[in-house]
């Protein structure tokens, strides 16, 4: 596991940086979508519905790389690789409520669709780089 440098953790905990999260197709091709995420201190998670094509794509392949750019300064980033270390519904709509308060400043999400079923990706950092 690799660590991300202090001088770039306001990057993971204080800004609203989004993190762009490329994932692979079931062909092999890329697939980039900007996310919301937060930071444990050692690892990544972020949130999406189940059976989107990024739930699809990283329980399949758990190999990805995300890019969080400043929002105030685009110049500086962190780019990470790593792997999806653990998948759960558990405490998913919860976490997205804390990610719409981070983003949002709304206490909850307010995109939720009925019947729809949240889940949290764990990410851990194999590779940090970063520039700025």
């Amino acid at each position: 596991m690799s660590a991300v440098p202090e001088a770039y953790s306001d990057l993971l905990t204080t800004k609203k940086a989004f993190a762009n999260l490329a994932t692979l197709n079931a062909d092999g091709t890329p697939q980039v979508t900007p996310v919301w995420f937060d930071w444990d201190g050692s690892r990544l998670r972020i949130n999406t519905a189940k059976g989107r094509l990024k739930d699809k794509n990283l329980r399949r392949t758990p190999a990805v790389a995300l890019s969080i750019m400043d929002p105030d300064n685009p110049y500086r980033y962190v780019q990470v690789k790593g792997r999806v270390a653990a998948v759960t519904e558990s405490g998913a709509d919860a976490h997205i409520d804390s990610l719409a308060k981070k983003y949002l400043g709304k206490d909850s999400y307010p995109h939720r669709k009925p019947g729809e079923v949240r889940v949290i990706f764990t990410i851990t950092p194999d590779r940090v780089q970063t520039m700025g």
